[in-house]
């Protein structure tokens, strides 16, 4: 297909689709002529794919190209799902030193209950929890903390479930692919689907004038 119709296919303007290509987001087509290419179904596919990361995932295109590249190189799923976990956890906020401190011993502690490897704060995933642990006791909210246990065997249960997403796949390509899904459009997924339980529970529990 010409680039006029892939852009069509895939709803992605002209412009930007050659500015995908110029940044390397996008692989080049098959040249034709000086000033001609073809371009397949994968364009196709990964132009959607750049579309979900950026309008749903939320990402930045700089993250989305990191996540690309983690793609195009051939890394195995686990380690593409790090490079993806770190672009989406962003840079943590700056909390106090007593607070962080507070919150990386919860959390050392946590995974040495789960028999979870410790990556310290130089991890983001593991740096963005400690400030949000670290703001909720500057709040004085530290009771949330004491629930730590139970949300994180929640969390292995939605792991053990995108997991399960891309078990029976025999596409690497596919594995990948439904992983990175699985990751980060699972993440709005569940963000919204807890928004309407909170509303429902709290409609119960919560809907009355004390």
């Amino acid at each position: 297909m010409r680039m006029a119709e892939l852009s069509a296919e895939s709803g992605v303007p002209v412009a930007t689709v050659k500015y995908y290509l110029r940044e390397g987001l996008l692989p080049p087509g098959e040249r034709t002529s000086p000033n001609q290419a073809r371009y397949s179904p994968a364009h196709v596919q990964r132009l959607r794919l750049i579309k979900a990361l950026t309008d749903v995932g939320g990402l930045p295109l700089a993250s989305v190209g990191a996540v690309l590249s983690a793609i195009d190189e051939d890394r195995t799923p686990h380690e593409t799902m790090g490079v993806v976990q770190e672009e989406l956890a962003g840079e943590p906020p700056q909390v106090s030193e007593e607070a962080a401190e507070w919150a990386s011993k919860l959390l050392q502690e946590l995974a040495h209950r789960y028999g979870w490897k410790w990556h310290g704060a130089e991890d983001r995933t593991v740096a963005n929890l400690i400030a949000a642990l670290a703001t909720a006791k500057e709040l004085g909210h530290e009771k949330l903390a004491e629930r730590l246990d139970e949300y994180f065997e929640l969390a292995l249960r939605v792991a053990e479930l995108d997991v399960e997403v891309v078990t029976g796949l025999t596409s690497f390509d596919k594995i990948i692919e439904a992983g990175l899904i699985a990751t980060v459009l699972g993440d709005r997924i569940f963000t919204g689907l807890r928004h309407l339980a909170q509303e429902y529970v709290s409609r119960e529990v919560l809907g009355r004038a004390p």
